[in-house]
């Protein structure tokens, strides 16, 4: 719409801050999980898949990630769009991202990130619906309060354990 249009404009262009959570978070991505049970994901076709606000269009976004057992679907939105970022976020936690790249972890949970941009093996794009997959080396980080993700470069920045206890 000529709305959101407009939001993305002013996202990208001046210092405006758009916050959501839960279904608020997962839509912030492009490519969005717009459902899908947990009992039955990696099975292809167990996740919905639809259009967000592309406001991180880098990442795919789950919440409740931890209490809600939805390892296995966002590993399978990451096995339709490989070079996106999975974000899993754990109750009483989100991120704090700037300039649409520097990711930093807020809050008394987790956050999972999946890297699938150096899959070996991938078999989502041949599967029929309700296959199980199958992919290698797909890339797991667990990040807590003050960790730092760079979307761009991929590289992780965790606190020194001393200071996680102060």
């Amino acid at each position: 719409t000529r709305m959101h249009q407009m939001i993305i404009d002013k996202y990208h262009n001046t210092n405006l801050v758009i916050a959501g959570t839960s279904a608020g978070a997962m839509c912030m991505s492009h490519e969005m999980i717009a459902g899908g049970s947990s009992t039955d994901s990696l099975a292809k076709g167990s996740v919905r898949l639809d259009k967000g606000m592309s406001f991180l269009p880098e990442t795919i976004i789950d919440s409740h990630f931890i209490q809600r057992a939805r390892f296995g679907r966002l590993a399978e939105a990451v096995a339709a769009f490989p070079h996106l970022i999975g974000i899993g976020l754990a109750e009483d936690t989100g991120v704090i991202v700037k300039e649409g790249k520097h990711l930093k972890v807020v809050g008394s949970g987790m956050v999972v990130l999946f890297d699938g941009h150096e899959l070996k093996h991938n078999n989502h794009a041949i599967l029929k619906v309700g296959t199980p997959m199958s992919m290698t080396d797909l890339k797991v980080h667990i990040l807590a309060n003050g960790d730092r993700y760079d979307l761009e470069s991929r590289t992780v920045s965790v606190l020194p354990m001393a200071s996680k206890f102060e």
